[in-house]
């Protein structure tokens, strides 16, 4: 795959990178109105000087993102004050950073600002690739809706064990992520000693760019890596796919700490839409390709037509 066809090209890293350590400056700042130059910000469109790219890295939400970010500092200031003055607080994420006494407020502002950037365009953008790789095969989405009415009886939420009993579910929530990883390209810096990789020294602080698009996308590892195949993953007796061709939530320690949950979630949520609707394109949106903003995200709008299905079960 050429760089001319990947959803990279026509980035700026330096303003890409210059625009994400200015907008976590700010976020680490206790000072609601420093945020209030990036509400002119939208999904399609922004004003703020650091923005020269568009949709850029901090604009992922547009007033959503931001609004929350707000409320955020708000919920902290209001149990931060709780706190030094011996009242009793109550709740749970905010509240145990805060009253653990184990991390500063700086650290708390860095680890909200994760959540922000982490846990909210992800499991959104894959969903819906999700759903859009679906509607453009119709047996692959037979097959997930026959797996799931089958564990499913009734009308009724799946459970995390019955998730365990749909292979073919965590199999398209998988092929998803290899075909749009979340992230495309992070980095990774050696910190701690020099590594000897195959006849190559690696000193100590170097950085390696892992360009995540490109490996799960390579036809060595991968037979015809463009297309949807969800059975590429299943335990079956085939021959699977080397696991570390798509790691769209990392390895090892530096790896996703939301991973199972952000998983548990798509899968429940991807279940029950398909035991209830029929997912089909729009005619009219046509191909739709990735572009990389932060996270990966379709070039244009995606339409969906939701058929409800017949109820056929007693």
């Amino acid at each position: 795959m050429s760089f001319t066809d990947s959803p990279l090209k026509g980035l700026r890293p330096f303003s890409s990178r210059r625009a994400l350590a200015v907008w976590r400056k700010r976020f680490l700042l206790r000072h609601k109105s420093l945020l209030i130059p990036l509400l002119k910000c939208s999904p399609t469109t922004c004003t703020w000087p650091f923005c020269p790219t568009g949709p850029a890295i901090i604009c992922l939400s547009g007033r959503s993102t931001l609004m929350a970010g707000m409320a955020y500092l708000s919920s902290m200031e209001a149990i931060q004050t709780r706190l030094d003055t011996n009242q009793e607080v109550a709740g749970e994420y905010l509240t145990y950073l805060l009253s653990s006494g184990k991390m500063s407020c700086k650290d708390v502002y860095g680890s909200v600002s994760e959540v922000l950037l982490a846990g909210v365009d992800t499991t959104s953008n894959t969903m819906l690739w999700a759903l859009y790789l679906l509607s453009k095969d119709p047996a692959a989405q037979e097959t997930l809706h026959q797996e799931v009415t089958k564990v499913l009886k009734g009308d009724r939420i799946p459970t995390a064990e019955e998730v365990n009993s749909m292979p073919f579910l965590k199999a398209v929530i998988k092929e998803t992520l290899r075909l749009y990883p979340v992230v495309p390209v992070n980095s990774r810096l050696i910190a701690e000693s020099e590594v000897i990789i195959g006849e190559y020294l690696f000193p100590k602080k170097t950085t390696f760019n892992l360009f995540h698009y490109a490996i799960s996308h390579d036809e060595k590892v991968f037979p015809e890596p463009q297309k949807f195949k969800p059975e590429r993953w299943l335990r079956d007796g085939r021959t699977r796919p080397n696991p570390f061709g798509s790691i769209p939530f990392g390895f090892g320690v530096r790896a996703c700490v939301g991973r199972r949950i952000a998983e548990l979630e798509m899968h429940l949520a991807l279940a029950r839409l398909i035991k209830l609707f029929e997912m089909r394109p729009d005619p009219t949106v046509g191909e739709v390709k990735a572009n990389f903003r932060s996270v990966l995200v379709p070039n244009k709008k995606v339409n969906l037509h939701f058929v409800e299905r017949q109820k056929t079960e007693t």
